[in-house]
């Protein structure tokens, strides 16, 4: 059974438990082995609860994602290791490992999701395209929508 790490926006999804969630947990049999998020991506969801006014049932769902899912820290040295690589190699600058195409500016907390992904070498489950350049490269990238 393969283990993924999930993005924030799918989280996001998760939390809402929508058509979408209930695809893709389906699709990737999430339910049937341990699956993780970061600790990043926690953050960013305590920050939206806070900038969105979530109420009491939305805010307690929170809660519940970290209990579902294992809560990766970023505090390893290999994620370190990872994130400059992941950064250096976004910007065309890491020697032996050309960029195929312009340099790219990611977000840092998304700098940390692949980072994370990486080290633990887990397929990061993902809406966003701003981690295409990494697909293969650094992880393993599945793309939904």
């Amino acid at each position: 059974m393969k283990r993924y790490l999930l993005d924030t926006n799918v989280l996001l999804h998760a939390l809402k438990q929508d058509a979408f969630w209930v695809n893709i947990a389906a699709e990737f049999e999430l339910g049937s082995s341990q699956n993780f998020i970061s600790v990043v991506s926690l953050g960013e969801l305590y920050a939206l609860s806070l900038r969105n006014n979530w109420g009491a049932a939305k805010t307690a769902n929170l809660q519940l994602l970290k209990t579902y899912f294992g809560v990766l820290d970023i505090n390893v040295e290999l994620i370190l290791q990872k994130y400059a690589e992941i950064d250096a190699f976004s910007q065309g600058k890491l020697q032996n490992m050309p960029l195929s195409v312009s340099s790219r500016n990611m977000g840092k907390n998304d700098l940390w999701i692949a980072a994370t992904a990486s080290a633990f070498q887990l397929p990061l489950l993902s809406n966003d395209k701003d981690f295409g350049h990494l697909d293969g490269a650094f992880l393993d990238l599945m793309v939904l929508g």
